[in-house]
């Protein structure tokens, strides 16, 4: 893993961020549930492209930090993620078996412990957050930015509206805001989140900040037609689910094509904001090629 190549450090932090999750998750002294724990470490530790926390790194690298430092942080987001998947997946949401191309954890451990693992996965994003090695107000700063992001205003919002919107007309305003709050929250603060760790001035948090929030549209309407256009076996999940459960998406809003076109210019616009930053966002732009390959 070298400085000077952006792909093998962008692996190397994957494998760091697999390594510190495993160690966040070992089974802990005292009177907890061994089975609980169990749950827990099939949520996170069982695949998964691990982008939300390399978008972290990424981010703290491209605003002069140290990413090994921003470690605590690209961890927690993780932890919310998984939980959201966790939840996302359960009988009373989008009621789904298959996850990172295996059954969902309320499928093998059952609903009540799935529901337990989520919780318990949100508490320890922020129990170690909190522990990062780091300045007080950087810390504070990271437990801002993600508590807004994960709450009512941010992805729990956006799963909320999204059920909500089930069998309405999905138009192109109501499938923007839900994935501003679902998708999009959480990949923005990843970006701010790195900005934060590494102490970046405000004028530079809010540049990367905006560069997730384009990164985030673009995801979200590649997801959607990723979900209309590829096997089950490619996505890892059930493919087609969104239109059989009649989900506001942005294919069902405009259209196929025009989805194609929303998803390349939201890439363009997540370049243009990262060109300024210079050789040190490089591993942040292949990170973003990267998710941009996903639909090629």
């Amino acid at each position: 893993m070298t400085a000077g190549n952006p792909e093998a450090l962008l692996d190397g932090w994957r494998a760091r961020v697999d390594g510190y999750l495993a160690a966040r998750l070992a089974s802990p002294a005292g009177d907890g549930s061994p089975e609980l724990l169990e749950a827990m470490r099939y949520a996170v530790l069982g695949g998964g492209k691990r982008l939300r926390p390399l978008f972290v790194l990424a981010a703290a690298r491209a605003a002069g930090g140290d990413p090994d430092a921003a470690l605590p942080f690209a961890a927690a987001v993780e932890m919310i993620h998984a939980y959201s998947l966790v939840h996302d997946d359960l009988p009373a949401m989008d009621d789904d078996e298959l996850r990172r191309g295996r059954p969902t954890v309320h499928v093998v451990h059952g609903e009540a412990m799935a529901i337990l693992a989520g919780d318990a996965l949100q508490a320890l994003a922020f129990e170690t957050l909190a522990e990062a090695p780091l300045p007080p107000e950087r810390v504070v700063a990271g437990l801002r930015t993600l508590g807004r992001a994960a709450g009512a205003l941010g992805m729990a919002g956006g799963q909320a509206l999204d059920l909500l919107s089930e069998g309405q007309p999905a138009t192109e305003d109501l499938v923007a805001r839900i994935d501003r709050l679902k998708t999009g929250a959480l990949i923005a603060a990843s970006f701010r989140l790195g900005a934060e760790a590494a102490g970046a001035p405000r004028e530079l948090a809010g540049r990367l900040e905006a560069a997730g929030r384009a990164a985030g549209l673009a995801f979200q309407v590649q997801d959607d037609i990723l979900d209309a256009t590829a096997s089950t076996e490619q996505l890892g999940k059930t493919a087609g689910k969104d239109a059989v459960q009649e989900k506001a998406t942005w294919v069902a809003a405009v259209g196929l094509a025009e989805a194609r076109r929303r998803a390349a210019e939201a890439f363009a616009e997540t370049r243009e904001l990262l060109g300024p930053l210079g050789p040190a966002a490089e591993p942040l732009r292949r990170l973003v090629a990267r998710v941009e390959a996903r639909s090629s």
